[in-house]
């Protein structure tokens, strides 16, 4: 299955997660940082 990063981070912000920073990897590609409230 394949998905596009935008659909991907689309479903994340549904569920509440919210993106704070794309950064360059390591190992080449990205890394993306979330936050979301934490469950009570």
């Amino acid at each position: 299955m394949i998905h596009t990063t935008a659909a991907i981070l689309n479903n994340w912000g549904e569920q509440g997660w919210e993106l704070v920073q794309v950064v360059p990897g390591p190992e080449g590609g990205l890394v993306a940082y979330l936050k979301r409230p934490k469950a009570a």
